[in-house]
């Protein structure tokens, strides 16, 4: 019984070492890769971890900063988080900051660096539009309804589409097209909620155009 048993082992034994040198290389190399793989994830999120909370951190002072009014620190500390963590949220953030406190100043040309930055190099759709919508207030301001327009021709959100149109009424008006402007805020009035306040504006704007909203029907008179 006993050399049964030995023999049983054996070919076992024999089994194994046949399999595993017929199959050993691709079993440890797949291991490898496996292993591998799993180790580069958790590296990757404890960077992505640790690249949040400094960016965090610098978008802080940046709010410091902004809250003093403080121009030159503030395009400091903007400079440094974009060039450092430019595919955070932080430096997103941080660029609409930073230009709302350049405009504050009357820092126009320098507001849009810092919203061109944001609209070209944003990760988030919504991130980007914000500041596409800002810069092309911005430029007309600086007297460039062209350049404008384009920048509302690249907003492309559903939800901006009320404030692209009344933006896009402006720089029309600022061309001198009083016709298309009206189109615009025409469109800009009829995409906003009768609740919402900012229809108020437009109707101003239409008013202004010779052509008031009609009132919506069974409204009290």
């Amino acid at each position: 019984m006993a050399t049964q048993l030995d023999l049983q082992e054996q070919e076992q034994i024999d089994a194994l070492k046949a399999f595993w040198n017929r199959w050993g290389n691709l079993i440890t190399w797949g291991l490898v890769l496996v292993l591998g793989a799993y180790a580069a994830w958790n590296g990757w999120n404890w960077y992505q971890r640790e690249q949040g909370l400094k960016a965090s951190a610098m978008y802080d002072e940046l709010e410091r900063a902004a809250g003093a009014g403080d121009l030159e620190r503030t395009a400091r500390v903007f400079g440094d988080l974009k060039s450092s963590y430019p595919r955070t949220a932080y430096a997103q953030k941080g660029g609409l900051l930073a230009a709302r406190v350049q405009l504050e100043r009357q820092q126009g040309d320098a507001a849009r660096a810092s919203l061109a930055w944001v609209a070209d190099n944003a990760t988030e759709t919504e991130y980007r539009d914000i500041a596409r919508l800002r810069l092309a207030g911005v430029l007309l301001d600086l007297g460039q309804p062209d350049e404008a327009l384009k920048q509302l021709d690249a907003v492309k959100s559903e939800p901006f589409a009320a404030l692209v149109a009344d933006r896009r009424g402006d720089a029309l008006m600022a061309k001198g097209d009083r016709d298309a402007a009206k189109a615009a805020y025409q469109a800009a009035w009829k995409a906003l909620d009768a609740t919402v306040e900012y229809r108020r504006l437009i109707d101003a704007k239409l008013t202004a155009l010779g052509a008031a909203p009609e009132p919506a029907a069974g409204a009290a008179r």
